[in-house]
């Protein structure tokens, strides 16, 4: 028993190490960003998007207010799955029309945040 604990104890430990070395000596940080919200609902952001995308200024309503309260993280996650769901019914460019519609609702994308 005292064997499994010892290879246990040297396993996390070498992984932290490995993990440490690649983020310069610092725990890399992994985003938790989880979707509090049914992303079905953000099907009501299509209109808000394509008007973002055709330079008119869509009305914020009803789909701002869903993830204007969220953290920025959370929002970029639901907006991300959303467009992965094909909710929105658009061709887009993931990067710029994510960022595009977070911003226009008062949200962030998060430096370093990949929609995939």
């Amino acid at each position: 028993m005292a064997g499994v604990a010892c290879v246990l104890v040297v396993g996390v430990l070498w992984l932290s190490a490995g993990q440490s070395a690649a983020c310069d000596g610092h725990p890399c940080p992994t985003p938790a960003g989880k979707c509090p919200i049914n992303t079905v609902k953000l099907g009501v952001c299509a209109d808000v998007l394509d008007g973002l995308i055709h330079a008119s200024t869509p009305p914020k309503e009803p789909c701002c207010p869903l993830i204007a309260g969220l953290a920025d993280l959370d929002a970029a996650v639901c907006v991300c799955l959303a467009i992965n769901a094909n909710l929105l019914g658009l061709n887009l460019d993931v990067p710029v029309d994510l960022s595009l519609l977070l911003n226009y609702c008062g949200c962030k994308l998060p430096a370093g945040f990949k929609c995939a």
